[in-house]
Formats: C-alpha cells, sequence, structure tokens
C-alpha cells in the first residue's frame, strides 16, 4: 500500500516535495492556505524567477542550517535543479550564472510545477490551511481549519514558509506548529529588505540610483562589506547591496547595537592611507577646476543631488568658489564621499521582505530533513534556520529541501 504524505504549505518547497514524492508511488495532499498554489513565484525575480544560480555554494547562506545544505547540495544541487525542469519541459536561460526560464516568465515555473502535479494526481486542497498536527499509533491526524476537519496521514512534510510576503501567505503560522511539535524555533527577523535611516537628509536624495560599496557596522566593528546599486529612498537605502546586509543589521538592531552604513561613493579610487581620503583625483580636481562654484566643482562626481548634499554636510556653500574652499573643509568633503555614514534605525518589514531569516532550528532535523523529534515529520523551505542573499539561492534551496523532504517521506521505513 503506498503510503499517504501530507504536504503543508504548496509553495516552492512544497510543491517540489510532493512531486519528489508522488513520483515515488506516494498517495499525497497539499494544504494551501491560499486560494492558489505556489503565489510567491509569481513575485520573484521581478516577474523573471531567478530560479536558481550556477554559483552554488554555502558561503552563500546564513543560519544554522549551512552544514545541512551542504550535504544536501552534493546529491540535489543546481545541476539536479536543471535537470528536473528541463525534464518539464521549460528552457533556460543563464545570465551572469543566475538562472531564469527562458521565457523570462515566472508564470513559466509555476505551470511547468502545477501541469507536473496534476498528471501525478496530487490532491491540492486551497484555501485550507493546517491549524494542527498530532501524532499517535505511528500516523499523523492533520486538522484544517475547514470545520475542524482531520485526515490521517504516514507522514507529514512543513513547508509553510516564513513570515516574508505575508499576502503570499506565508504569515509565521508553520513555526506555531513547529513550536507545538516541540521544536526550537531561531528568533525570526526579516531579511533581503531595505533598511530605515536616522537621517533627514535621505529625503533629499530619495529616488537617486547609484552605484557605491557599503560596510555594516555594529558596535563601531565592520561586519560585511559589499558593492552594487544603492538606491535611495526617503526613509533609508535600499537596492541589492543593501539587502545583502539587512539580515545581519536585522539581527544587530534586535540585540540593540549601535548599527550603522557606511558609503563610499568612490569605490574604484585607491585610498591613501594617510587619511584615508587624499587621492590624485582631488588633487588634480581641486588644482584644475578651482575656478568654479562648488556647485559645478560637484557637478560629474556622482548623481548631482548627492554631490550637494554632501556639499550641506561639510559645510560648504554651493555659490562659493572652490579654490576659496579651506583646506579643511576640502578635506571634510573628500571623507563624506569616501565615507558617509548612515545610523540604522531599523527594517522595512516582514511585508516587504523577500524573505526572513531564523526558523526551525536545523540542529533538530537529520541530514534528510526528518525531525529528530517526531520520527515521520520532514521540513523544506523557508521554515528551516537557513536563508541566502539574492541571486536565486532561497529558490534553490526550496527545490534541494523540497526534493529531499518529499523522497525521504515517501520511503519511510520502507
Amino acid at each position: 500500500m503506498s503510503r499517504k504524505i501530507a504536504v503543508a504549505g504548496g509553495g516552492p518547497a512544497g510543491m517540489a516535495a510532493a512531486i519528489q514524492a508522488a513520483r515515488m508511488g506516494a498517495q499525497v495532499t497539499i494544504y494551501e492556505r491560499n486560494d492558489r498554489i505556489g503565489k510567491k513565484i509569481l513575485s520573484t525575480g521581478n516577474g523573471k524567477c531567478n530560479f536558481s544560480n550556477d554559483k552554488m555554494g554555502v558561503e552563500f547562506y546564513y543560519g544554522s542550517g549551512i552544514k545541512l545544505a551542504d550535504a544536501i547540495y552534493k546529491t540535489i544541487g543546481t545541476p539536479e535543479t536543471r535537470q528536473f525542469f528541463e525534464a518539464l519541459g521549460m528552457r533556460i536561460k543563464e545570465k551572469n550564472s543566475y538562472l531564469y526560464p527562458a521565457s523570462e516568465q515566472a508564470s513559466t515555473v509555476l505551470d511547468v510545477l502545477r501541469y507536473e502535479l496534476e498528471r501525478l494526481k496530487v490532491s491540492v486542497h486551497t484555501n485550507s490551511q493546517v491549524t494542527g498536527i498530532k501524532k499517535y499509533k505511528g500516523r499523523f491526524a492533520v486538522e484544517t481549519a475547514e470545520e475542524g476537519k482531520e485526515d490521517c496521514f504516514d507522514a507529514v512534510i512543513l513547508s509553510c514558509g516564513g513570515k516574508a510576503a505575508p499576502k503570499t501567505g506565508s504569515d509565521g503560522s508553520g513555526f506555531v506548529l513547529a513550536k507545538k511539535l516541540g521544536h526550537k524555533i531561531i528568533p525570526v527577523v526579516p531579511a533581503l529588505t531595505a533598511l530605515k535611516c536616522k537621517e533627514d537628509f535621505c529625503k533629499r536624495v530619495a529616488g537617486v540610483r547609484c552605484d557605491a560599496r557599503l560596510t555594516l557596522m555594529t558596535q563601531g566593528q565592520a561586519v560585511r562589506t559589499e558593492r552594487g546599486q544603492l538606491q535611495w529612498t526617503d526613509y533609508g537605502i535600499s537596492g541589492i547591496p543593501v539587502f545583502q546586509l539587512s539580515r545581519m543589521a536585522a539581527y544587530a538592531l534586535q540585540e540593540e547595537k549601535h548599527t550603522t552604513v557606511d558609503i563610499n561613493f568612490l569605490p574604484d579610487y585607491t585610498e591613501s592611507k594617510s587619511d584615508g581620503c587624499d587621492c590624485s583625483f582631488w588633487t588634480d580636481r581641486w588644482i584644475k577646476q578651482g575656478g568654479q562654484t562648488m556647485e559645478q566643482f560637484v557637478t560629474g562626481i556622482v548623481n548631482k543631488k548627492i554631490g550637494l548634499t554632501l556639499l550641506k554636510l561639510a559645510g560648504i556653500k554651493e555659490q562659493v568658489m572652490a579654490q576659496d574652499v579651506p583646506v579643511s573643509h576640502r578635506k571634510k568633503l573628500e571623507k563624506l564621499y569616501s565615507c558617509l555614514t548612515v545610523t540604522v534605525k531599523g527594517t522595512n518589514s516582514f511585508e516587504q521582505a523577500q524573505v526572513c531569516a531564523g526558523g526551525v532550528d536545523c540542529a533538530e532535523v537529520t541530514e534528510n530533513l526528518e525531525s529528530r523529534i517526531i520520527p515521520g515529520l520532514y521540513f523544506a523551505g523557508e521554515i528551516l534556520d537557513i536563508d541566502g542573499i539574492c541571486g536565486g539561492y532561497n529558490l534553490q534551496w526550496a527545490w534541494s529541501s523540497g526534493m529531499m523532504a518529499g523522497k525521504a517521506a515517501a520511503a519511510g521505513l520502507l
């Protein structure tokens, strides 16, 4: 007799788990709280769905599940994910190691998954949220919000997501279920999101995008540096390099540590060791453009709004002649271009976050993602304490962990 498996959550990890389990002959039921499965996929990669990356490794991840991911990726990694989707009929496009469907439509990824679920006759219950899981006599009773209805299964896979983008169904309910079942939950914070800053000048440059090198500082110590396109908002800073720093900033703020970001607008220039801001670029500019007003002087270095803002912060008037600016003010301006510090007071909420950090402690699951506390209970996806940087890493974890959990649940003790 085939094993009956319940999958709580019909997101990327849940669908991958259901497909893998059904291919091994299991009778699979997906419970999805939304009116359709895979809703979150449609918003990934700006609608293009960056579903994986050819540059894969644990150095792109955080959390208690790093070693776990390393073990799983040795058997179910990017190559296997490519094969999985190609077998479903999806052509793949690679750009700077990022993998997308050739159609450049996130809906393609969802469609091929849905078609496979239909082919495998996986039962999909939408508008059906799992509210309770109990185990007795070796089987699981899964309770849903539908008039307290219960169904019995041989195994359960929790793939309810985390708390990021709750409108897509990830409202943290999976953590509640896991905790009731005895699992430890690592504190959950927003990740891959923008940072809110204290400085009022953010409003002056809101909407501006520029290349910059950003260094996250906590308690005066450098934590991590990222470079890329910085985007200014009226409340702070955003863009991919900010997203990459947001996880660490969120935990630092949770621990009430003083958190700042140092911004270098001229990352390609070599800074001298003497005072950290003098270089031939500035020496030449003061000589050649000394006859200009300071408004003219800063034009062409970076975005003009940023230049004028830095002038104000340096205490230099726009109409003063460059040659008349005191050396002390010159040095202050130069320093601001290489190190403008903004004070982080918070992150955007889970509503604006792409993923969340934290979740079920991975020390409590085996390498096949089975609970060490309750045999027959499995985990997959964002519900576990592992999160990756931008670039398809979080979706790759969803596919790999889903397929691993589905395979293990279907095999069971057989």
